[in-house]
């Protein structure tokens, strides 16, 4: 049990936070009409199943048939402004969510609750709309308040302390056609009372390297309604440490991301679809289902 709960920590610590935290959709890189109250509600279902080891699949024992259930529904209050002729935003957003471990793994019990909260800032240093070339820069706080429960392998929380920082480009390339690339680097604080999940019986410490993820991709304006767009990402590091003790399980992931978004008005609608394509170690995400409201006030 202790191999396999040291597995577990990592796909049930780092995957949320990489899939929600730092993620853009289309045309996020644009910078916003100063002065003005966005709201934004979500919801999220996502699926994890095989587990892999170097880039190996395991099927013995409790990987014989994993399955990870993970349900979201995100609320974010976004305020938009300018500091000098320099765009600005900043965020709150809260999540309360459902993990459910099932089929090898459904001696483990589920976690129901509040998710950590997440603070972030982004500025526009460069603006240029005749050639739509535009340069973000975004700091992102993530909140230790979710629940946690020490004696679970499985938490809607870390109980600890991250900090993200994300540099991102968006270029035109035709009339219609768009690209953008972004780059971030997620760091972690200590966990100190980490027990199940570390594979202990009492709270041990748990660290973890910095974990640095590269998305980029085309985005294509239909119409004035109807915007399509693709992502491409490439999850490296996250090495985790138990009592100072490495544990060699070094995050490779690449996956992909379909968006299609809507700009009505009563505000703007999307519809995303993602999963896994590669992963070296950990639980893959065979399913990413999500649905997003904006509206701006």
């Amino acid at each position: 049990m202790f191999y396999l709960s040291r597995i577990v920590l990592v796909t049930a610590l780092i995957h949320p936070l990489l899939g929600w935290a730092v993620d853009l959709q289309p045309n996020d890189i644009l910078p916003p009409l100063p002065d003005r109250t966005v709201g934004m509600v979500s919801y999220s279902n996502t699926e994890n199943t095989n587990f892999y080891k170097n880039g190996s699949a395991s099927t013995i024992g409790p990987y014989a048939n994993p399955v990870i259930g993970n349900v979201n529904a995100i609320a974010r209050l976004s305020r938009t402004y300018t500091i000098g002729d320099v765009p600005g935003l900043s965020f709150i957003q809260a999540p309360y969510g459902t993990i459910t471990p099932s089929g090898s793994l459904a001696t483990n019990p589920s976690s129901s609750g509040v998710g950590d909260t997440s603070l972030a800032t982004a500025i526009w240093p460069y603006v240029n709309h005749d050639t739509r070339t535009y340069l973000a820069v975004a700091a992102y706080l993530i909140l230790p308040t979710g629940t946690y429960n020490s004696s679970q392998v499985f938490n809607l929380g870390n109980n600890r302390y991250s900090s993200d920082l994300q540099i991102g480009f968006h270029k035109r390339i035709t009339q219609n056609l768009d690209g953008m690339i972004a780059i971030d680097s997620q760091w972690f604080g200590g966990n100190a009372q980490c027990a199940a999940a570390c594979g202990s019986t009492t709270n041990t410490s748990l660290t973890q390297k910095p974990v640095i993820t590269t998305q980029l991709g085309p985005i294509y304006k239909i119409n004035q309604t109807f915007t399509v767009g693709a992502s491409y990402f490439y999850v490296t590091g996250g090495a985790t440490e138990i009592n100072n003790v490495y544990q060699n399980n070094v995050v490779n992931t690449q996956r992909f991301l379909l968006s299609a978004l809507a700009y009505t008005d009563i505000g703007r609608f999307s519809l995303q679809y993602g999963r896994d394509i590669d992963v070296q170690n950990g639980f893959i995400q065979n399913r990413l289902l999500a649905i997003r409201y904006l509206k701006a006030f």
